[in-house]
């Protein structure tokens, strides 16, 4: 039997409830500051086959409805599904247009029936199941034969510079966890679709000071979510010893934050 299970020990990959309130209350301020989630979603459509046929898409993970709009342009003629479990997100996108239907959900249990998609097309959001063979599972279920999943997450490595930099300040957990690209490779092997496309590729960014990348996850809604993670305010000698250990980091373009970034493009087979 394929071993379907994740490496991560429970509780390790932030609760659901606190990612969706945080994004929820980023809907506001998150297209100011996603210059990367707009490179990665754009990469992610180039990357579709372009033989692909779409009578009805689904944005799984929607937020803001940007790549929903995108998607709208994309296949004028299709109608469109935005997902999203955070609904403050969807309350925000839905009053953008894109999408003819918006819907509160997890990707891990769709509320979709059998069969009803072409496409599922999610950029940056699968990061956050616990479960990722249960998102690939419902993905195959609600596509059509020969429909295609299309995803970006990112993996062990993203916000290196960050963690490293915490690390040598104390022991707690301050960066948001990812599984390994391995794990990517293992679990899409065993989907029962085919693989077209799999591949980390990074990303990386460079800011001025520390305090604008940390601004920055924070309008995100991409702070630390992680389970251990410190409570109450970070002391101002901690502070400096972390901005000193970031300092390291420093190249002539400044201070760099590297995102490893998972592409993945799945067709589920003709019956």
């Amino acid at each position: 039997m394929t071993d379907l299970s994740q490496p991560h020990l429970p509780g390790q990959l932030p609760d659901k409830r606190q990612v969706a309130a945080s994004f929820s209350k980023a809907a506001s301020t998150y297209d100011s500051v996603a210059a990367l989630q707009r490179a990665v979603g754009l990469d992610l459509l180039a990357r579709l086959p372009g033989d692909v046929t779409v009578d009805r898409w689904l944005d799984l993970g929607s937020g803001t409805g940007c790549f929903s709009r995108a998607l709208a342009e994309r296949f004028p003629v299709a109608s469109g599904i935005a997902l999203d479990l955070a609904e403050g997100m969807l309350r925000h996108a839905q009053a953008l247009g894109g999408a003819r239907h918006h819907v509160a959900g997890d990707a891990e249990r769709l509320p979709l029936r059998d069969a009803c998609v072409d496409l599922v097309f999610s950029s940056l959001a699968v990061q956050w199941c616990s479960q990722f063979s249960s998102v690939l599972s419902e993905a195959a279920r609600v596509l059509r034969p020969g429909g295609v999943l299309a995803f970006s997450s990112l993996c062990v490595g993203t916000l290196e510079e960050l963690r490293a930099s915490w690390e040598a300040v104390d022991g707690s957990v301050h960066v948001n966890r990812f599984r390994q690209f391995a794990d990517y490779q293992r679990l899409t092997a065993a989907s029962g679709l085919q693989v077209l496309d799999l591949q980390r590729q990074p990303h990386v960014l460079h800011y001025p000071e520390l305090s604008s990348l940390t601004h920055e996850l924070k309008a995100l809604g991409a702070h630390n979510l992680n389970p251990g993670r410190p409570t109450g305010l970070t002391g101002r000698a901690r502070l400096q010893s972390l901005l000193q250990a970031y300092e390291s980091w420093r190249d002539e373009r400044g201070l760099p934050a590297t995102y490893q970034v998972v592409y993945g493009v799945l067709r589920k087979p003709d019956e």
